[in-house]
């Protein structure tokens, strides 16, 4: 069975692609049903929220995430600064 596999420098954008998508959309369904509750059109009104949500933390991710990679890196032992 031959299956398609990404190169791995497709990382970079996968992996915050994915991120992305599980925090938004666990934390808008979470917010949705902490201040309405099971409303009627609740699939329709997460789908909404999570849709801009998304459109918003991926590339909020894609930006932020060198910078906290660079901020955290001085703080963690590398071969070169043992």
């Amino acid at each position: 069975m031959n299956t398609l596999k990404f190169h791995p420098k497709h990382l970079s954008w996968l992996m915050p692609l994915f991120l992305s998508g599980i925090m938004s959309a666990s934390i808008s369904c979470f917010n949705l049903f902490i201040n309405r509750g099971f409303v009627d059109g609740f699939f329709y009104i997460w789908l909404k929220a999570w849709s801009l949500s998304w459109l918003i933390a991926f590339p909020l991710i894609l930006i932020v995430l060198p910078v906290v990679r660079r901020f955290l890196m001085k703080f963690v032992h590398t071969q070169n600064n043992l």
